[in-house]
């Protein structure tokens, strides 16, 4: 079975809104969101996401150890590849809630476990590029073009996903006029998860965002993708304007 994370998904909202909370500062508030989005949630898929961001907001290290089991739980129930990407990040996050809880052999093996879950990626696709350039099957996308997300960066990889909703997220805050595209593309070389989406918001690489110094090679386009409303994009965009030197490149 094949998880689709999507950040139009209702619960997948919830908990952004309880992140920005975080960001300025509300924790409190973004508990009570976090828990808002656990008690919305209906399907295991959504309480793993509520649960591990109801956990990381405990000062208690029970309580977090409490929540992360839970949100690993949940993952393991859906037996997915693509949450596997989460594994580690729980495994560790359980481990260090033990280490404080003084139970150093549970947490050693947590921390084995871990470590079993991390390496590159082994995705197979099908990947997507989303721009606002028209292009043409067999055309190679490089890396050096501008940063989506702060002016005058010339990005060192060129980025993909294996999710057309996230490419299509790409083509909407892509620079310029032109029509929002999502191209098929294939991978000419190694590549590795997107550091600056990977264990950042969400645990792992939920959103199966990859980059790569080699170039991709155009296979198609894809024509159907689910867009964000206007105003949340809006809010994206007006976030990403104010970030500065927060990309890794």
């Amino acid at each position: 079975m094949e998880t689709k994370f999507s950040p139009a998904n209702a619960v997948v909202q919830l908990c952004m809104k309880g992140m920005a909370q975080e960001d300025s500062g509300n924790k409190e508030a973004a508990a009570e969101i976090f828990m808002q989005a656990w008690k919305e949630a209906t399907d295991d898929f959504e309480r793993f996401i509520a649960a591990y961001h109801f956990g990381r907001v405990q000062q208690n290290p029970a309580e977090k150890l409490e929540w992360t089991e839970k949100s690993l739980q949940c993952a393991q129930a859906i037996n997915d590849g693509n949450v596997k990407s989460a594994y580690s990040t729980l495994y560790r996050t359980i481990a260090e809630c033990q280490r404080e809880l003084g139970d150093l052999e549970s947490a050693k093996r947590q921390e084995e476990l871990a470590k079993s879950f991390e390496g590159p990626p082994t995705d197979t696709g099908p990947f997507y590029h989303g721009t606002k350039a028209d292009l043409a099957v067999g055309d190679l996308l490089t890396p050096g073009g501008n940063s989506n997300y702060i002016d005058g960066l010339k990005m060192n990889h060129i980025y993909f996903a294996a999710n057309a909703d996230g490419a299509g997220l790409a083509a909407a805050l892509a620079a310029g006029d032109g029509k929002e595209r999502v191209y098929r593309v294939e991978p000419t070389g190694e590549f590795e998860n997107d550091p600056n989406v990977t264990d950042k918001k969400f645990p792992g690489n939920l959103t199966r965002s990859y980059r790569s110094k080699e170039p991709l090679r155009i296979i198609g386009e894809e024509t159907e993708w689910t867009a964000l409303p206007a105003a949340q994009l809006q809010r994206m965009r007006e976030g990403s304007a104010k970030k500065s030197g927060e990309i890794i490149n």
